[in-house]
């Protein structure tokens, strides 16, 4: 359908698209001359913007028209579950799958399918995806057959995808092979001027389903709707149409006026939201390499419990040395026995939590040693009382075995310790 030919008020009363702004009109076009071919076609736009609408549009006006759009949320999928709900799978492939199923590309042979926040898809999906579009095959999960499907994409999302492929988490080459078309949905705060309309479209459509008294906005009233920056987009402008409708107005009865009933902006201000900057931040999950708060909790208490009994230790390898202090008859004096490591993986404490708890063991007395002298003779202390058996060590100090390992190899090369 060329551009010229397209009826935007016709398209937008079919699909209750409500707005004049220049974006959205461009939207439309763009959507309404895609739709005859079979491109994929990319829809962009924030959560809320009416993506889907769009999708319903470019299958509607396509040559796919008589066969149903099939809808797919990818980020709804379980990560573990998506290639066989999209590809499907063969029976005894994984456990639970008792019988074969069609995937999704499967079903939607000779229709369109819409993928909707196709940016949360996994890499090894994308890849396959990839190949849908390029040769129109794939094969089901746990089968070596390539099967050939027919089938139109149009994806979706809210996502910088840009910014996902800088992160390694979206393949360039699927970027390139979707973005052929891309229809770009605006914002709602992009178009001010059509908030006012939607709101009393939606303050209409209220009053017909629930049988309520009209709603209209006084000049001040719209500014305030026209001012809000609208994370939500269109989705939250119907919440809050639908709010004002129900506490400002009431259902039509014999003893209520079927007059409209204007707000104001200090009422329609009761009902638009206030507390953006009060949400309480979610606490970051930590990624880097160092241990957890209980980790080093477990680490200084083992320390600190074991401070007295290294400073003993001391006094006795300086009496026997005949008062000289020589750190290398201290660790001649744990008994030493060869044992395999266990190559438990644990991260090494940050520089941070290093500090913590050296700052801690130094105020412990004036002639505290540094945190990893005490560690060094807190393993050894602990392995002549266990024997030199380091599961025993581990769970006695609070840490794993590979780190007991770490530690007994770093003194053997400073020649602190050496194996039988």
């Amino acid at each position: 359908m060329a551009a010229r030919d397209i009826d935007l008020l016709k398209i937008k009363n079919r699909y209750h698209i409500v707005g004049n702004s220049p974006e959205l009109d461009m939207a439309i076009r763009t959507a309404l001359s895609v739709a005859t071919t079979n491109l994929p076609v990319l829809i962009i736009g924030e959560s809320g913007v009416g993506k889907d609408v769009f999708s319903q549009m470019i299958h509607d006006y396509s040559k796919r028209k008589s066969r149903k759009l099939l809808p797919v949320n990818c980020g709804a999928i379980p990560v573990g579950t998506v290639n066989s709900e999209l590809f499907g799978h063969e029976r005894g492939s994984f456990t639970g799958a008792v019988e074969s199923r069609k995937g999704w590309f499967e079903e939607a042979d000779g229709s369109t399918i819409f993928l909707d926040e196709i940016g949360e898809l996994p890499k090894d999906t994308q890849a396959q995806l990839l190949r849908v579009l390029q040769q129109g095959e794939f094969m089901r999960v746990g089968s070596s057959k390539v099967l050939h499907t027919d089938v139109r994409v149009v994806a979706a999302t809210n996502l910088d995808l840009n910014h996902a492929i800088s992160q390694g988490k979206f393949r360039l080459d699927l970027y390139y092979r979707l973005n052929t078309i891309t229809v770009k949905i605006p914002a709602l705060r992009e178009r001010p001027d059509d908030i006012p309309l939607l709101f009393r479209q939606f303050c209409i459509d209220f009053a017909v389903k629930n049988n309520y008294q009209s709603v209209s906005l006084t000049k001040e009233a719209e500014n305030l709707l026209k001012s809000y920056r609208w994370p939500g987009n269109v989705r939250e402008l119907i919440s809050i149409a639908n709010r004002v409708c129900t506490m400002e107005s009431e259902p039509l009865s014999p003893g209520v006026s079927e007059e409209r009933v204007q707000i104001t902006s200090q009422q329609l201000n009761r009902h638009m939201p206030h507390d953006e900057g009060s949400f309480i931040p979610a606490v970051a999950e930590e990624t880097g390499s160092g241990l957890s708060p209980e980790e080093r909790k477990m680490i200084f208490g083992s320390i600190v419990k074991l401070k007295q009994e290294v400073e003993e230790l001391k006094k006795t390898v300086i009496a026997l040395q005949g008062g000289q202090k020589t750190p290398d008859a201290a660790f001649a004096l744990a008994p030493r026995r060869d044992e395999s490591y266990m190559a438990v993986e644990e991260p090494e404490p940050d520089e941070q939590s290093q500090e913590e708890i050296g700052t801690e063991v130094r105020k412990t007395g004036e002639n505290a040693l540094t945190l990893e002298d005490n560690t060094y003779q807190a393993i050894l202390s602990s392995m002549a009382r266990n024997d030199n058996n380091r599961s025993k060590v581990a769970r006695e100090l609070g840490i794993s075995e590979r780190t007991v390992y770490r530690k007994l190899n770093t003194m053997m090369k400073l020649g602190l310790w050496q194996k039988d």
